[in-house]
């Protein structure tokens, strides 16, 4: 009976083991082009399995934990989807023409909001100096993927199609950062970005404004502020004047606001420009902005930042103070005659001088550079002004003079060696003709020994006609002490004069010729001369032959 009952318990264990090998796959749901989109985008949900050996799955999207099924398909997309779109989703699979299923996929949420506008900001600030670098970051908040960045210049056109200019070279910025390497003047003015999506093409808002005004030490036109400063009281008349070498009237004011933009003096309500003058007569706390002087192509110099307040005001230079220059702040009240307060004056929020009517810095550095206020104990504290320094022309000069003075320093240094190796190799070169006497004396003294040999060998002499001087060979050793303590010194002179006269006619035999060289007066002389100092002596050691 036992044996019968065993093939049934072996097959009922295969079955059981082949049930759990063949575990239901689980789905997955992804969304493209991102769980976070912005209403007219269009998205695609799709369902992924993974289940072997099945060829074909039938696909059922559930909606928000919901039993019906909205969609049957592996992809559902939404061409311009809404807020109604938004919720959570899941799906699962069954084979066709099979037994098999998947688990259901864990639930993903698609988020969808207003058509975004991006964030604009400006690292490590706004306020520039010429040369400067400025970086502008653009972000689309809450949502990361696939965006790729504009960047536009704001224009004074009222027209809103004409209010932003791309810029020319916005391509390099499609990452979402903008960097101006060396800020120049030109590069004054207010910037904006835009993002976009491809497949489809989807387009943000434009960003939030964002000023950049850059100050340099020898622009083209000066703003002239009067009165000079950056703060003012409220109900007085202002004055804002674009002044160039030659005076022209080809520069406007213009003056951008948050929240507001750009405005020409010319065209406003609250100013009236006569020439490259701006007159305000009331000042109010709306005209606080950032103003400039605008050319007529377009380009932007000298921004200042001009604030308006009612009773506390901190008197600061309208521009960047150089280098070297002194600087003066003063705590000025409304309300007081005079209204030059007794105050603390703080920077960056640390206070470096109390209780003083004026602040002063002799000289002054980069690490003066920074935000600046005064506070009183009874009458409160001024707004912050930011005081920048710019490095003195002198030193920008001097910097640019010195490859030049390098250049010409090093063709003097090339100059002055060439001549002096000149001068030396002339002067070893004469020293050297006259150190060859001696080595002369010798060789000639040897010449004449080994001459004479020869000749006696030879049988015969060459005899000078008439009469001959010939100083064979001076071998002189001259010891000179140039000190003060001596006056004379010895000075030796060795020389030789022979003198050869001739006594009759060469013969032509032999005899002859050892007669004629017998008879010749001819003298080989070979001194050797050593002289000591002696005081005052002159020696002298010659030999004459005639």
């Amino acid at each position: 009976m036992e044996l019968r009952q065993l093939p049934l318990v072996l097959l009922l264990i295969s079955n059981i083991h082949s049930g759990q090998t063949e575990e239901s796959p689980k789905a997955k749901v992804n969304i493209k082009p991102d769980q976070h989109v912005f209403r007219g985008e269009t998205v695609t949900l799709r369902c992924d399995i993974d289940g072997e050996g099945v060829t074909s799955w039938k696909y059922s999207w559930y909606k928000d934990g919901s039993d019906s099924v909205f969609s049957e398909l592996q992809e559902h997309t939404f061409s311009s989807v809404t807020e109604s779109d938004a919720g959570k989703y899941s799906c699962s699979g069954a084979e066709r023409g099979g037994s098999r299923t998947s688990h259901i996929s864990d639930e993903v949420t698609l988020t969808v909001s207003d058509k975004p506008r991006p964030v604009l900001s400006v690292s490590p600030q706004k306020w520039l100096t010429e040369g400067d670098s400025v970086t502008l970051i653009c972000e689309v908040k809450d949502s990361s993927t696939g965006w790729a960045f504009s960047w536009f210049t704001r224009t004074a056109s009222s027209d809103y199609r004409n209010r932003y200019k791309l810029l020319s070279d916005s391509s390099r910025g499609a990452g979402g950062n903008y960097t101006v390497s060396s800020a120049a003047l030109n590069h004054t003015g207010v910037y904006v970005c835009s993002a976009e999506r491809e497949k489809p093409v989807y387009s943000t808002h434009y960003s939030n404004e964002q000023p950049l005004c850059v100050t340099g030490v020898s622009p083209p036109v000066s703003l002239i502020i009067s009165p000079s400063r950056t703060q003012h009281f409220t109900l007085i008349s202002l004055s804002l004047s674009c002044e160039d070498q030659s005076n022209s009237d080809r520069w406007t004011v213009r003056r951008y606001k948050d929240n507001w933009g750009l405005e020409d003096c010319l065209l406003s309500r609250w100013g009236s420009q006569k020439g490259s003058t701006c007159k305000i007569m009331s000042t109010d706390p709306s005209y606080t902005g950032v103003y400039w002087c605008q050319s007529e192509s377009g380009d932007s110099y000298q921004p200042v930042n001009i604030t308006v307040h009612l009773d506390m005001i901190l008197e600061s230079p309208v521009h960047p103070v150089t280098e070297g220059d002194s600087l003066t702040l003063r705590c000025l009240y409304k309300h007081s005659t005079p209204p030059i307060l007794r105050a603390d004056f703080y920077k960056d929020g640390s206070l470096i001088q109390n209780q003083t009517t004026e602040m002063i810095i002799s000289t002054v550095s980069k690490s003066h550079e920074g935000f600046y206020y005064c506070k009183h104990p009874e009458r409160g504290e001024s707004p912050k002004s930011w005081i920048s320094v710019r490095a003195s022309s002198t030193t920008s000069e001097s910097d640019g003079l010195n490859p030049m003075i390098i250049g010409v320093t090093a063709g003097l240094i090339l100059t002055f060696l060439i001549v002096f190796l000149v001068l030396l190799w002339r002067y070893r070169n004469n020293k050297g003709v006259r150190s060859q006497s001696p080595s002369k004396v010798s060789e000639q003294q040897n010449s004449s020994q080994t001459s004479e040999q020869n000749q006696s060998q030879a049988g015969y002499n060459t005899l000078l006609s008439g009469t001959a001087h010939i100083y064979d060979s001076v071998d002189a050793t001259i010891n000179k002490d140039f000190s003060t303590d001596s006056v004379s010194g010895p000075t030796d002179v060795t020389y030789a004069e022979i003198e050869h006269e001739s006594s009759g006619k060469q013969k032509k035999n032999k005899e002859n010729k050892e007669k004629t060289s017998e008879v010749s007066d001819t003298v080989y002389s070979k001194l050797n001369l050593g002289t000591h100092q002696g005081a005052g002596s002159s020696d002298v050691t010659y030999t004459q032959v005639k």
